[in-house]
């Protein structure tokens, strides 16, 4: 049995810094809700999917925005995935600590994007806080992180454990990970202790070009997560860490349409997770006993032919941009 950890990072972005009060409403809409001409696609169609299917996600929820727009957008937010059945756990964008209307971190001046940008001290304050804001929502007891844009470090893991968390989605050996200060002068995609925290790393692959690639919806054809999917399992890896966002549904664009080709690889992998729940197990952080490899598992593999394939898909995902 393989666990499969379907992950959807759920954040507001205003598309720039500019007018963003006047922006938000709208990108609210669109990031969460993801309403287009051709309906809603957001965050909760991914749930009732999934939920059609007998499946569960991990919801990444980041709460720093509220610090800008109020307790009753994020509050809205958490009330949907905890009403969808699915696991609200905390995501930080620290680039929304400068606007804050009430400061987070003493004397904070100008954009410091990723968590690795901070101190530990700032660190362990600011996800202090972000645990706060989720529990005034109505999601306590979280277990489990995540840094945004994967720009943590081993500070971020410190700060983890001094707040009670005891996991972390933030490793990506194809961003930030290999820099992280994390295992260093090691790649690294299989589940892991350090510093007190249990890191489940994204999983990656090469592609057949010599290169990793991490495995998310718009960046994977199904017929690549399926093959992998498969090959973990056979190869005794002990986790399946997929990615996905609140707007993983729409163009790439401007968001506002519908991406069909990434709506079809998405409700495949819903019906392959179902129809084969004897094999991959869809889970979430809360009541897991984690467990360490002892020995690493191999690097996932894909053909360069089934690279081919889905470039050639990519390619014709253009024409909804």
């Amino acid at each position: 049995m393989l666990d499969v950890f379907f992950t959807i990072d759920v954040e507001v972005w205003c598309n720039g810094w500019k007018n963003i009060d006047e922006r938000f409403a709208n990108a609210f809409d669109r990031y969460i809700y993801g309403t287009t001409p051709q309906g809603q696609f957001g965050l909760p169609y991914q749930m009732k999917v999934m939920n059609d299917h007998g499946l569960t996600s991990v919801c990444f929820i980041e709460p720093l925005f509220s610090a800008r727009f109020g307790q009753q957008p994020l509050d809205e937010i958490v009330a949907l995935v905890r009403e969808a059945g699915h696991e609200p756990q905390l995501h930080m964008h620290p680039e929304w600590v400068d606007e804050a209307r009430t400061p987070l971190l003493e004397g904070m001046q100008g954009k410091r994007p990723n968590m690795r940008d901070y101190t530990v001290a700032e660190q362990t304050s600011l996800i202090a806080s972000g645990l706060q804001m989720l529990e005034r929502a109505g999601a306590p007891n979280i277990n489990a992180f995540r840094a945004g844009s994967f720009g943590f470090n081993r500070d971020t893991l410190e700060a983890l454990a001094a707040n009670g968390i005891a996991y972390d989605c933030s490793y990506n050996t194809t961003l930030f990970g290999q820099s992280s200060g994390v295992r260093p002068g090691e790649t690294v995609w299989w589940p892991f202790e350090c510093a007190g925290v249990y890191e489940y790393p994204m999983t990656v692959f090469d592609d057949g070009t010599g290169k990793l690639r991490h495995v998310q919806l718009t960046a994977c054809s199904f017929a690549e997560i399926e093959k992998l999917l498969w090959t973990a399992l056979e190869a005794g890896h002990q986790s399946f860490v997929m990615l996905s966002h609140s707007f993983e549904l729409l163009n790439g664009g401007s968001r506002d349409r519908s991406d069909p080709v990434t709506i079809n690889r998405f409700r495949k992998f819903c019906a392959f997770m179902e129809k084969n729940r004897d094999s991959f197990r869809v889970r979430g952080f809360q009541g897991m006993q984690p467990e360490v490899a002892v020995q690493p598992p191999p690097l996932l593999r894909s053909p360069i032919w089934r690279t081919g394939m889905r470039m050639a898909e990519q390619v014709y995902r253009r024409r909804y941009r």
